[in-house]
């Protein structure tokens, strides 16, 4: 929209002063029509752009509440001064690339007299003694006027702004790195003048040696750093801990002047027993460099040094490149070099003789005796010495002790393992044979007698709970007249005396409920009719409960067909613990629905 000027009302008023009876006319339809033409060609290119105060063009696709200045900025015609940052004066002043802190001492301050107004300790005059970074004096520079310390530089007020503070490079001084290409090139003349004297005394070999050495990084592939595990899914280095378990590398050997840990990559490479007598094999840690030459590490490392020495000498071949052809390489190679060994050593025993000397049988038959210590027991089995074969199980097998045909084990009852030859439950017994096993099976009938005695007993005793004490003693005194179940081997001679002693005890329990009958004839009539009462009345109850489970399961089904935000709160309810005939009446109306015959 074209820009529409905005007065203060002041104006509006001092105008409508000045022009007597004239107010300001509103714009016509048509006056609006032609504005909104003169936009859309200023949009569209084909009229020039408004020009604001200061002769710059305003781009016609700005916004109009961008365009159009507030009231109180007294503007007449189009602008975008409202837009852009006010007195440029009071703007802060940003410090240029190349200021910086200047680093160091103002040697051009030296001087020979203490002036007035400096630090008293050393005699500078850009600060004072409670500030003087230097060592306090015992004469002070304002009595001794020796040793004035130069001026510090007054640093500048540095305003940087967002990218200044964060430039890593502001201040640094380039000239810095021209010592570093000095020393360099120092270095590279001395490897040129060692090489042009090797080459004129005639020491390729051992120049092309140290080469070797010293290209070293040339062969050396991509490997992690010691103590971590690059995880190829999640994009990390993983360092490896050690487990909490293990002794620390660092507590192994407490003197200061033993093998050197070093905790950035937690290895210590030197044996930390080393000096304390005992052997690298009889420790259970002798350092990183035992451990990485041990096993095949130091054939890999031969291959590899071989690989080098291939290379060096021409042929095209790398380790981890082609691991079969530096093999196959190898194996030529030391093929023929054991070849051209055996045909030297031939060659000489053809030429002086002496080769019977060579085929003769091993010292320790000839001389009937070795070097090889071996320590044996009184029983003949091998303390120390040679290597004792290995067991297949850690428990001896097939060992027959105490005259036994069979192993402890081979047998099982009750819970208990024992000899299968003779049923002995007994580990360190000796075997008695086929008899122990006929007396065992002899055992068998009368356990089970026994258990059936004790079955009975367990029965009357039960059945003599209801009695008096004087019942239970005679009882028990009784039963302690039973012979054992051990000694009893006829069984139906048992049972015949437990039956007398039962019919003993059951005319003497009828004798007692009679006499008490007896007693209690007259109150029987008020029990019936008092028991006949409560009767009635527990129904009476149960079907009223009945009644209000019925009502409460038809509300829980009303509330559940209502809608969720419809339900009426139940806060207001009184929460009780229910009564013996509540619960009843809940447990016969409780739906079971795992119960498969609910609905038959």
């Amino acid at each position: 929209m074209a820009n529409t000027p905005s007065l203060p009302v002041s104006l509006l008023i001092a105008s409508k002063s000045q022009s007597v009876g004239s107010e300001p006319q509103k714009k016509t339809r048509e006056d609006w029509r032609k504005a909104k033409e003169l936009e859309e060609a200023r949009k569209a290119g084909t009229a020039p752009a408004a020009v604001d105060e200061e002769g710059k063009d305003i781009n016609p696709h700005i916004p109009q509440y961008i365009s159009s200045a507030p009231w109180y900025y007294n503007t007449v015609g189009p602008t975008l001064k409202h837009q852009r940052p006010q007195e440029d004066d009071k703007q802060k002043q940003l410090a240029k690339v190349g200021d910086w802190f200047q680093r160091g001492v103002n040697l051009d301050s030296l001087t020979t007299k203490f002036r007035k107004g400096a630090c008293e300790n050393c005699g500078a005059v850009t600060h004072k003694k409670k500030d003087c970074m230097e060592r306090p004096r015992k004469v002070l520079a304002k009595f001794s006027g020796a040793e004035i310390a130069p001026d510090e530089f007054i640093q500048p007020d540095l305003k940087l702004d967002f990218d200044g503070k964060r430039d890593r490079w502001n201040g640094y001084n380039p000239t810095e790195h021209l010592g570093i290409i000095e020393e360099f090139e120092k270095v590279e003349d001395t490897k040129r003048q060692l090489k042009a004297q090797r080459l004129n005394t005639g020491d390729e070999d051992e120049g092309g040696e140290e080469e070797m050495d010293g290209d070293e990084d040339k062969y050396v592939d991509e490997v992690d750093m010691p103590g971590t595990k690059v995880d190829s899914k999640q994009r990390i280095t993983v360092r490896n801990l050690r487990i909490r378990e293990d002794t620390a590398k660092y507590l192994r050997n407490l003197d200061p002047n033993s093998a050197y840990y070093d905790p950035k990559t937690r290895s210590m490479r030197e044996n930390p027993y080393k000096d304390t007598g005992k052997e690298a094999e009889q420790v259970d840690y002798a350092g990183e460099n035992f451990i990485r030459f041990s096993g095949d590490t130091s054939k890999h490392a031969q291959a590899q040094l071989f690989a080098w020495e291939a290379q060096h000498a021409g042929v095209d071949v790398h380790l981890l490149a082609e691991p079969t052809k530096a093999e196959k390489l190898k194996v030529e190679y030391v093929g023929k070099k054991e070849e051209i060994k055996s045909s030297i050593q031939e060659s000489i025993l053809e030429r002086y003789g002496g080769k019977e000397h060579l085929q003769v049988p091993p010292k320790a038959l000839l001389l009937a005796q070795t070097e090889q210590y071996v320590e044996y027991s009184r029983a003949g089995k091998i303390i120390k010495g040679a290597e004792k074969p290995v067991v297949s199980s850690r428990y001896e097998e097939d060992v027959y002790i105490n005259n036994h045909q069979s192993v402890w084990g081979s047998y099982w009852k009750d819970g208990q393992w024992g000899f299968q030859c003779c049923y002995s439950m007994i580990k360190n017994s000796y075997c008695t044979g086929e008899r122990s096993k006929d007396i065992e099976e002899e055992k068998i009938p009368s356990s089970t007698v026994a258990i059936n005695a004790n079955k009975i007993v367990t029965q009357d005793s039960d059945d003599g709970n209801t009695d008096s004490h004087d019942d239970s003693q005679e009882e028990k005194f009784e039963e302690k007249q039973l012979p054992p179940p051990e000694v009893v081997k006829d069984t139906k001679d048992y049972e015949k005396s437990e039956a007398r002693r039962k019919k003993k005890r059951d005319k003497k329990k009828k004798k007692k409920s009679h006499k008490k009958s007896i007693g209690k004839k007259g109150d029987t009539h008020e029990s019936s009719d008092s028991e006949s009462d409560e009767e009635a009345e527990k129904k009476k109850k149960l079907l009223e409960a009945l009644q209000a489970e019925e009502k409460r399961l038809r509300q829980v089904d009303r509330l559940m067909s209502l809608d969720e935000r419809k339900r009426p709160y139940n806060s207001m309810v009184e929460s009780k613990a229910p009564n013996e005939e509540e619960l009843e009446a809940y447990y016969m109306k409780r739906k079971r629905e795992e119960d498969p015959m609910a609905f038959f």
